[in-house]
C-alpha cells in the first residue's frame, strides 16, 4: 500500500491592510489550515501560493451579519486531506493544474 505524505500551509490572519472594504474598522481574523502533497508538483504549488499570499491575494474580506471577517480568497485551495473535491479535499487529480493556472 501506497503512503502519501502531505504538507499542511498554516496561515493566520488577523490585521488591517489598505483596501479593506471598510478601512479603520475591526474585523475577525482566522486561522487558515490548506494542504498540498509533499512532492514536486505539491512544492512548486507552495512557492507559487506564498507569493500570491505576500501580494494579498489570498484572502478577502467580507461582512457576515454586520461583521467583518476573514475568508478566503478566489485561489481555491484544499482545506481537507480527504472528501474529495466537492469537499475541497483530495483524491481531486486536476487539483494542482487548476491552481497552477489560476495562480
Amino acid at each position: 500500500e501506497a503512503q502519501c505524505s502531505s504538507r499542511c500551509l498554516k496561515c493566520l490572519y488577523s490585521c488591517s491592510k489598505v483596501g479593506d472594504p471598510r478601512p479603520g474598522q475591526p474585523y475577525k481574523g482566522g486561522h487558515f489550515c490548506a494542504f498540498l502533497p509533499d512532492n514536486k508538483e505539491g512544492q512548486k504549488t507552495a512557492v507559487l501560493l506564498k507569493k500570491a499570499f505576500e501580494h494579498g491575494l489570498t484572502f478577502q474580506i467580507k461582512s457576515f451579519n454586520g461583521e467583518e471577517r476573514v475568508t478566503w480568497g478566489l485561489i481555491p485551495h484544499k482545506t481537507s486531506w480527504d472528501g474529495g473535491k466537492a469537499r475541497n479535499g483530495y483524491p481531486d487529480a486536476q487539483y494542482l493544474r487548476e491552481v497552477c493556472t489560476v495562480l
